[in-house]
């Protein structure tokens, strides 16, 4: 019966072209505004860590003056990494922050190329569970004691190497020789959930050095620097002992238990940098001056998603509204029309159920016509916004679910449009239209 119905659909559609054609167009127009906008925040509020969420923690602090800021900060000071570097509780943990330098190799003919650079601990190839290819991370020694070790991604292993185990060869970094202990397979993140501050669409770093080389090598900040008063950054040790923010700090929490004993150990530490001075604004208590953030509070705290995209969501989901009210009109006058047809067929035998059954395969085929022509249109929109604003292809690719979303929605939409047309044709009296004829 079901197949019947369709070769029914299929005439009635052919027979009035132009109306099918403006339902169709209507239906796809807001499918395909509607798609955009979702494909796109749902690219953005993806969470990177999955299952692994929990787990995953960043800490910030609460260590401001009086009277400046109203929130916590992402990052932390670097006096305060040091100290949570050096708490023998934490079994993984790691500092991060992003530089820039210049790489070369021995292979005279390879021009240097500015890269940016991961500066972090052994434990963050552990936390976010970065891929190897060749070798591994550098030994827990040398987040101690500084050794010029350096982990690469594959696309530089390839430029640098031709592709083969580089583990062990040498490449300099602002002309300073480090030795290749591991080479990470194509690990790119989107969103960039270990340093959203920096662009949290851009691309991962292909380049990581040892945490511990902070303080010799006298490295510049590629990122966020924030302070509550004024301090003269004059040398690269007045950064140091500055309050200023500008170091993510991770670590990964198997169990609620530890995130507690972590909290309850913040606390006391908060209460010791009070004694020393430090964290003046006392608004909060010293177990309130520390915050652990999963990956997904980690996110959210840093908009990954922003407030601009819920509203596009929401708007695009009205304009589908408006569009769905059209083709109510368009439905009802393409059935009316058909209504002496109706009264024939309901005069030889045919129940009501039958009738509403027909046109509602009617509509759902006209409903997923329109759902793959807004897909075309969804894709075209998220190709020109990557190709003429310079939008990240990690944003606008179209999502490969959005290929099945999309019919379901346009085919739920154009039968939600086509219930109450169908139910006005169906009440037809077959007499009315008996006598007629």
């Amino acid at each position: 019966m079901f197949l019947y119905y369709c070769d029914l659909a299929w005439r009635s559609i052919k027979k009035t072209p132009m109306l099918s054609m403006l339902m169709v167009l209507a239906i796809s127009i807001g499918i395909g505004i509607t798609i955009t906008t979702l494909n796109v925040y749902k690219t953005m509020s993806y969470n990177p860590a999955e299952e692994r969420s929990d787990q995953i923690n960043s800490i910030q602090l609460w260590s401001q003056g009086l009277d400046t800021w109203d929130e916590y900060q992402s990052n932390i000071t670097y006096k305060d990494v040091v100290n949570l570097r050096n708490n023998n509780e934490l079994s993984v943990k790691a500092a991060s922050y992003r530089t820039g330098l210049a790489m070369q190799s021995d292979n005279q003919d390879i021009e240097p190329v500015l890269e940016s650079v991961r500066v972090t601990d052994r434990d963050f190839f552990t936390i976010f569970e970065v891929p190897f290819l060749y070798g591994d991370r550098w030994g827990k020694s040398v987040d101690s004691h500084p050794a010029y070790q350096v982990v690469i991604g594959e696309k530089l292993n390839q430029t640098f190497f031709d592709g083969q185990n580089s583990v062990g060869k040498t490449i300099y970094l602002n002309r300073k020789p480090y030795q290749v202990v591991g080479v990470i397979k194509d690990w790119n993140p989107q969103p960039k959930y270990y340093d959203p501050l920096n662009g949290a669409f851009n691309d991962a770093e292909e380049i990581f050095i040892p945490f511990s080389l902070t303080e010799q090598e006298e490295f510049d900040v590629w990122g966020n620097t924030s302070g509550w008063k004024f301090e003269p950054m004059l040398t690269h040790q007045d950064r140091l002992n500055s309050e200023k923010t500008w170091i993510q700090f991770w670590t990964f929490l198997e169990t609620p238990e530890q995130k507690s004993q972590l909290q309850s150990w913040l606390g006391r530490y908060v209460e010791e940098q009070r004694s020393f001075g430090r964290y003046t604004d006392t608004a909060k208590s010293p177990q309130e001056s520390a915050q652990i953030s999963d990956v997904a509070l980690w996110l959210e705290n840093n908009d990954v998603v922003p407030r601009d995209n819920k509203i596009l969501v929401g708007l695009s989901v009205l304009f589908l509204s408006v569009c769905l009210v059209n083709i109510l009109g368009l439905l009802l006058t393409k059935f009316l029309k058909r209504a002496p047809e109706v009264g024939v067929r309901r005069a030889i035998g045919a129940s009501r159920a039958q009738i509403f059954s027909q046109y509602m395969v009617e509509v759902g085929i006209i409903g997923f016509i329109g759902g793959i022509v807004g897909l075309l249109w969804a894709w075209g929109a998220l190709s020109i916004l990557h190709a003429e604003f310079s939008m990240k292809q990690s944003v606008t690719g179209l999502d490969a679910s959005m290929w099945f979303i999309t019919p379901l929605i346009a085919i739920s939409t154009a039968i939600i449009a086509g219930i109450y047309p169908a139910w006005v044709v169906c009440r037809t009296k077959p007499s009315v239209y008996l006598k007629a004829q």
